[in-house]
């Protein structure tokens, strides 16, 4: 699990335990309608310098970390997606300084997966979803 907790500790499996099936499947068919352009956008972080670690931020509220990419409704989502970085994740204390280095081995390859940090009613939490394949 990639999970900030109050110990800024990260477990070692990829998804969040806390995420129950039926979340997993609505986050996961709302990322199927917008994964083209989060692998563009995932792409130009890293292209561009930004960070080698994107993550999307996905939840039914605004959220104020990283920059909006889509609201509700935009391409039939059910979610809100903002586009940041480990280095905001730290810089906001939601990843702890002595845990960086954790999450980067956890971090799985971003050309094949997306990571993203849902918030959706009690569950906030990292997921790593794979790209679909064209």
């Amino acid at each position: 699990m990639i999970n900030h907790s109050n110990e800024n500790t990260i477990m070692d499996d990829a998804n969040s335990p806390e995420i129950d099936k039926a979340l997993m499947g609505k986050v996961s068919s709302d990322f199927v309608k917008v994964s083209d352009h989060l692998k563009e956008a995932s792409y130009q972080i890293r292209k561009r310098e930004f960070s080698e670690c994107p993550i999307f931020v996905v939840s039914t509220q605004k959220i104020e970390i990283g920059a909006p990419l889509f609201q509700q409704g935009d391409l039939n989502s059910i979610y809100n997606y903002n586009a940041s970085y480990l280095e905001e994740f730290v810089t906001r204390t939601m990843i702890g300084e002595e845990s960086i280095e954790l999450f980067k081995e956890n971090y799985r390859n971003a050309d094949e997966y997306c990571c993203l940090f849902v918030i959706d009613g009690g569950f906030a939490g990292f997921v790593f979803l794979p790209f679909p394949i064209d």
